[in-house]
């Protein structure tokens, strides 16, 4: 109740600074001098205690003295009221309170998040060694499939004469449906970008997770269309790094 009336206060203030996630706030509120009380007699309850005495002293046509210590024992004769403290001084205090508590918020974060940013670069420098070797294989792919097309055709009828025309024609359609050099130019330019954002100041988390998703997107396109082991076993790789990184980017803010 004494902090009715501050919830949007509080809420402005860590909004400010605090631009992704979930934070709970508790504040208790105690008197400065835990010596002091302001005790107050229940009226209302100790006047319904008189009536019923004088009542039972009618009733039994007694004539006896209600002494303080009665009223002692009673349960709840005696409340104690909290003085409500100055609403000025009270967002004063929390205004205070919040800057020192974010303050160290933001010390343990910049602590965590420089430990964050040195495992996201190593699982980045995997990645990027991964999209190497898939664009150091993807030339092979098409002349192994020459190979194998060739051999195939020999082994069918070692007399029939192989029209080169022919074999070149497949081998283009080939290599044009499992051409993949835009996927890997995309998935790099992608990794550039994901160590530009984490290099700002800004709120970047959002972005992060947003090119994980569009990496993950190249990659299983990558795989469907190379129809090579190699390659494929690369893309696992990365989208297993991937999947790692997406989890610690909802940590990001």
């Amino acid at each position: 109740a004494i902090l009715q009336g501050h919830e949007e206060f509080i809420r402005a203030e860590i909004s400010d600074r605090v631009k992704r996630g979930r934070i709970e706030v508790f504040v208790q509120i105690t008197s400065p001098d835990e010596t002091t009380y302001n005790l107050e007699l229940n009226r209302p309850l100790l006047e319904a205690y008189k009536r019923a005495f004088n009542e039972m002293n009618r009733e039994f046509d007694t004539n006896e003295k209600i002494k303080p210590e009665f009223f002692l024992q009673l349960r709840d004769a005696i409340i104690e009221k909290t003085a409500e403290p100055d609403p000025d001084e009270l967002k004063g205090a929390l205004s205070k309170l919040l800057d020192k508590t974010l303050d160290s918020l933001e010390l343990m974060r910049a602590s965590e998040g420089s430990a964050l940013a040195n495992d996201l670069n190593k699982r980045l420098t995997l990645i990027k060694d991964y999209l190497d070797r898939i664009a150091q294989r993807a030339p092979s792919v098409v002349m192994e499939y020459r190979e194998k097309l060739k051999n195939r055709i020999e082994a069918i009828s070692e007399e029939l004469e192989i029209d080169d025309a022919r074999l070149a024609q497949e081998v283009a359609l080939f290599a044009a449906r499992c051409d993949i050099t835009e996927e890997i130019v995309r998935a790099g330019s992608n990794l550039t970008l994901f160590h530009t954002y984490m290099e700002m100041d800004d709120a970047i988390g959002r972005r992060l997770d947003f090119l994980v998703q569009e990496l993950n997107r190249e990659l299983n396109t990558i795989s469907s269309k190379a129809s090579d082991s190699i390659i494929s076993a690369c893309a696992v790789e990365v989208k297993a790094e991937l999947e790692k990184i997406r989890e610690q980017v909802q940590n990001i803010e």
